[in-house]
């Protein structure tokens, strides 16, 4: 009986110590799995149970033109908090704060008697307010560092370099194509929380200091910007337009110099502007191109082997019926041949050319330049324009002379190089480098090659056709630039009224398009003009300022002029000694106005970009040779500047 007991008491010790034993291995168990395996993941989970983060606005690399001018940039700033529970006069505190930040003072009151442990007072303040604020040293009161976008250029490339949100997100051009790029990583501070998850307190320290993103190098020219964006606003004033577009492209590689838009604004604060002023129209809207796409009509024609440049066309003297519709030419003429037709601007004679080539050589050919699709640009928002897929009764005779077809002036400009250069489209782009924060390249855009629209052959036939246009008696005399060949086409669209959906009687499209110099193109030009007044013709409203940009991007850029220059150097802005045609019926003398009487600045030793400042502040035109700074200029300091006389400014190279 004893042995009995003693072994059901054995039993039971052995039973106890076994469940007392995995009792403690369990424990063992969970505090591993615990302690070491979930760590991390516990330590973050207590972590959000008595701190909380608070983000702070990351910082955003630049954006560089390809010259390496800052074109938008991040700027780091304080920005002022409160912690209301630790506040203890409210009233007090808002009374002194409100006269600083320029805030009334029941807005922050308001503001500080909540009951939180953070709030944002006020973001990105200027430098000297936060100095003044942080030595009151108010109690509840702190700073944190963050970054503003700042654009050092306001209004110059507005429409390119886009602009960003508080967030700071982009929102437009560049800032929000490569927003990804661009953006930095974001910081933050911590604020304590209690047993109970209140807040309590904030630590002064940034855990984390926000990183900023990648540089991006622009193919963009902030000199040819300030002169195509200077050219475009005085065309549009000077023809009373409702607005412009002007895009400068390199002819070879599809580089965008400049683009602009007129008007512009000023994207250090973008919300002062309404949407159509903040709209980047060169990309993002289409129209109808009226006489500069015969262009691209004979181009296909002769490239097709449909005609010749010596063919000769009976234009009917201005008058032509198809079916129920009658063509007309602004002014009669009889028989052209075909280089003449695009000297003097013929509706029909490029309706017969295009009637002759069929809808389907001739739609193929429009596509292959670019024509019903877009370009790729690396800009948000791009238009496609419009190409019928079908074209029935006079679709072909209208679309051969640029109405009922649609494009954007990026297409254009895109289509128009491609005769430049020998007959390449090339895709436009404005991202020539990617940098890291440290300078380092980490991606490069090289040209690209879309295809091969027209043979060489042809593209130098064209170009010579094109320069007609601005010899005497052609619709764009006003655009020759001496020293210089130029190759060019003028165009004149009428507008589709939105409401009754059919064309304006009034509102017309007045553009000017080329290429100089047009035996070895380096810039492709366009400028439109949209809704000007009294005279709506693209020879007289576009054709000057397209003058202008060339005329100051070629001196700029050290392009020699390579054809003998006459004597006398005539005043930017006088009207060519040949009546222009078609296009540009003969009017009074159009001497820049503004000019007349007005006293001759000293330019000698300005450079190029100031002294087109002071012809912008003065409102002169005045021609500019060479590069350089100003050596010499007409007439001297302080005499009067007239009509009758030589003006103009010589630029010598820098010693």
């Amino acid at each position: 009986m004893k042995d009995e007991r003693e072994k059901w008491a054995r039993i039971r010790i052995i039973m106890v110590g076994t469940v007392f034993g995995l009792m403690f291995l369990t424990v063992i168990g969970r505090a591993f799995y615990l302690q070491i395996l979930q760590h991390e993941t516990l330590v973050k989970k207590a972590d959000k149970q008595h701190q909380h983060k608070i983000d702070l606005t990351p910082a955003r690399g630049s954006i560089l033109d390809r010259n390496g001018t800052t074109l938008a940039e991040s700027i780091h700033m304080d920005s002022c908090y409160a912690e209301p529970r630790r506040i203890k006069d409210v009233d007090g505190t808002a009374g002194v704060l409100a006269p600083i930040l320029n805030i009334p003072k029941s807005e922050l009151v308001a503001k500080l008697s909540v009951n939180k442990s953070f709030i944002w007072v006020e973001r990105w303040l200027a430098p000297e307010v936060a100095t003044r604020v942080r030595n009151m040293k108010l109690p509840g009161i702190g700073f944190a560092p963050e970054s503003k976008r700042f654009y050092p250029n306001m209004e110059i490339a507005a429409h390119v370099v886009g602009f960003t949100g508080r967030d700071p997100n982009g929102l437009e051009g560049i800032e929000l194509k490569y927003d990804t790029t661009i953006l930095g990583n974001t910081g933050y501070m911590i604020t304590e929380r209690d047993a109970l998850g209140r807040n309590v307190a904030i630590m002064n320290t940034v855990i984390k200091d926000s990183a900023p993103g990648k540089n991006v190098i622009l193919t963009l020219d902030k000199t040819i910007q300030f002169i195509t964006e200077k050219e475009l606003a005085r065309a549009v004033a000077e023809s009373n337009a409702k607005s412009g577009m002007a895009l400068v492209m390199e002819s070879e590689t599809g580089k965008v110099l400049a683009m602009a838009n007129y008007p512009t604004f000023n994207p250090n604060s973008y919300s002062r502007y309404t949407l159509a002023q903040l709209r980047n129209h060169v990309v993002a809207d289409s129209f109808e191109p009226g006489s500069t796409f015969k262009v691209f009509t004979i181009a296909a024609a002769l490239d097709s082997g449909t005609i010749q440049p010596t063919d000769v066309y009976n234009c009917e003297n201005g008058t032509y019926r198809i079916a129920d519709r009658i063509i007309h030419d602004d002014h009669p003429q009889s028989r052209l041949t075909v280089s003449e037709i695009i000297k003097y601007s013929s509706n029909i004679g490029s309706a017969k050319i295009g009637s002759k080539m069929g809808e389907e050589k001739l739609s193929a050919y429009l596509r292959n330049f670019g024509f019903g699709g877009r370009t790729g640009i690396d800009l948000p928002g791009e238009a496609t324009g419009s190409l019928k897929r079908h074209w029935y009764g006079i679709d072909l005779a209208t679309i051969s002379f640029g109405q009922g077809v649609s494009l954007s002036t990026i297409q254009l400009v895109s289509a128009l190089s491609a005769v430049a250069n020998g007959g390449n489209l090339m895709k436009p782009y404005l991202v020539e480098q990617i940098l890291d924060d440290n300078g380092k390249v980490v991606q490069k855009f090289e040209p690209q090659i879309v295809r091969r629209v027209i043979s060489a052959e042809t593209a130098r036939k064209v170009t010579k056709m094109m320069e007609t246009v601005i010899d005497a008696g052609g619709t764009g005399t006003k655009a020759a630039l001496e020293g210089f060949r130029v190759a060019g086409k003028t165009g004149t669209a009428q507008k589709v009224d939105p409401v009754t959906r059919t064309y304006s009687p009034t509102k017309r499209i007045g553009s000017f398009v080329g290429f100089v110099p047009a035996d070895k193109p380096k810039l492709t030009i366009a400028v439109i003009i949209d809704e000007p007044q009294g005279n709506k013709y693209g020879g007289v409203v576009a054709a000057p300022a397209f003058r202008g940009i060339a005329q100051s991007s070629l001196a700029y850029l050290k392009i020699q002029p390579n054809m003998p220059t006459t004597a006398s150097l005539k005043p930017a802005g006088l009207k060519p000694s040949a009546t222009p045609a078609v296009e540009s019926p003969p009017d009074g003398n159009t001497q820049d106005a503004s000019a007349e009487g007005e006293i001759m600045p000293n330019f000698r030793g300005m450079s190029m970009r100031k002294v087109l400042l002071v012809m912008e502040k003065r409102g002169i035109n005045i021609r500019l040779l060479g590069s350089g700074r100003a050596a010499e200029q007409s007439p001297p300091p302080g005499h009067k500047i007239r009509g009758e006389g030589e003006v103009w400014i010589k630029f010598t190279p820098s010693a």
